[in-house]
């Protein structure tokens, strides 16, 4: 588990870095014309952050102290993959291809994420309440 979340940490920390840099020099002018440069940058910035959230829960996991809390961190793992995937993904398309209909599979992965969240809040109250 803690290698699969701190590969996909790395992965993600450098293709939000890649596609931050990249909508700020190649696509700046064409996000700034279609109106999308927020979205693009809304996108490298979930990417970012979750990223840094999937490197946590790789740490998390050398920590836990039960298989409850290490099958809860393993969900928070394919919730963040899969979220960033689909809510960056989307975005970053969108932005791009000016593809408007990628804007309603959004919210699908945004969704995926607070998942993701929900499974590290889980972890972190079994983790407590387990005996010491």
């Amino acid at each position: 588990m803690l290698k699969n979340a701190v590969i996909a940490a790395g992965i993600f920390g450098f293709v939000g870095v890649a596609m931050g840099a990249f909508g700020a020099h190649a696509m700046k002018d064409s996000l700034v014309r279609s109106g999308l440069l927020s979205t693009y940058q809304t996108a490298s910035l979930y990417c970012l952050v979750h990223a840094l959230a999937l490197l946590g829960v790789g740490v998390l996991d050398i920590v836990s102290p039960s298989s409850k809390t290490a099958i809860r961190l393993r969900w928070a793992t394919r919730c963040f993959v899969f979220g960033i995937g689909i809510f960056s993904g989307s975005l970053w398309a969108l932005a791009i291809f000016e593809i408007k209909w990628l804007g309603a599979i959004t919210p699908v992965g945004g969704v995926i994420l607070l998942a993701g969240w929900c499974s590290v809040l889980l972890a972190g109250i079994s983790r407590h309440s387990a005996p010491e």
